[in-house]
């Protein structure tokens, strides 16, 4: 039962990804500002991937202080991940994503890119890796979600 509160808890509110989701479409062709970006990236790609990670810290009978560990690593990495899939879709082209690229320019999406420029887009997810990283220092067996964390910063598509 707590597996399934938490995963609705990131997920399914208004306050969560349907919330994020709304507040999205609204930000569309307006310049929105930090804290209406962060909302909407935390509400949805980082409520996924803590959900993710959270339940399986569950299923593996973490404790609580585990638990909320995993949650500070999800959360963070969540919006590291967003802000470079924010980058990427402005400096790769369509053929190196496997997508189409510019979508979110073409879309006047609010992104990191938009407020901030690449470079600084690029040291504030770095930060949060390393966030997230050093939320894991106390866990044991924790090396594989230390390589995603890098992973997914670092990536080209």
């Amino acid at each position: 039962m707590r597996i399934i509160e938490e995963v609705a808890r990131g997920t399914g509110t208004v306050d969560g990804m349907i919330g994020g989701q709304v507040v999205d479409l609204e930000a569309e062709h307006t310049k929105a500002d930090l804290p209406t970006l962060e909302y909407i990236h935390r509400a949805k790609t980082a409520a996924l991937i803590t959900a993710s990670v959270v339940s399986g810290g569950l299923y593996a009978g973490g404790s609580d202080s585990a638990v909320e560990k995993l949650r500070t690593f999800g959360q963070s990495i969540g919006l590291a991940f967003q802000i470079v899939d924010d980058v990427l879709d402005v400096t790769q082209t369509s053929e190196q994503l496997g997508k189409t690229a510019g979508k979110d320019t073409a879309a006047e999406k609010a992104t990191y890119p938009s407020l901030f420029g690449i470079r600084e887009s690029l040291e504030k997810a770095d930060a949060l890796v390393d966030v997230a990283i050093n939320s894991l220092a106390e866990l044991k067996n924790a090396d594989t979600l230390k390589e995603l964390a890098r992973f997914l910063v670092e990536r080209k598509k």
